[in-house]
């Protein structure tokens, strides 16, 4: 089996995989007490986001081991996404498979679509508090924190902070 990573756009024969990586790696962070809380069952609910957002996975040896979900200001999936970012939700790796380098694949792809993107000239995302992993990724990556624009999930105690890269 191949150790390269390919990202690419979801396809129909991907969203179970992406349901599954997704609830995995939410869950295995301790975010949701159980794969029922409401926002779980949305984000569960992949052909439907993939109708209104471009859904990106990462894939090894032929197998879908991460996914990550992109928006721009005004999209039905843009939370904090300004006039000028491309934002992405959602960047999730299999908890099996978690520091395989494909969660720094994924965003590498995701950058250089940024660049590809006419307006665009950063990238940014939100992530939560203590996923420490995550955010030493981005710190990596020469994604700034933007404290100012952290917030709260509603009906919660998770509080999600922001980054940003200028492209």
């Amino acid at each position: 089996m191949s150790n390269a990573i390919l990202v690419r756009p979801a396809v129909e024969a991907d969203y179970s995989h992406i349901a599954r990586i997704t609830v995995d790696a939410y869950m295995e962070a301790g975010y949701f007490p159980s794969a029922d809380h409401p926002y779980m069952l949305q984000i569960q609910q992949v052909a439907d986001r993939a109708r209104t957002a471009p859904i990106l996975v990462a894939e090894r040896g032929g197998e879908v081991i991460g996914s990550v979900t992109l928006a721009v200001a005004g999209d039905e999936w843009a939370d904090i996404a300004r006039e000028d970012e491309l934002e992405f939700r959602m960047l999730v790796v299999d908890p099996a498979v978690q520091r395989s380098g494909a969660g720094k694949a994924m965003v590498e792809a995701i950058i250089d679509r940024a660049r590809s993107l006419e307006g665009v000239n950063a990238v940014a995302l939100t992530t939560g508090g203590h996923w420490t992993s995550a955010r030493r990724l981005y710190d990596k990556m020469g994604f700034g924190r933007m404290s100012e624009r952290d917030w709260p999930v509603e009906g919660t105690d998770i509080m999600l902070v922001v980054y940003r890269l200028e492209l």
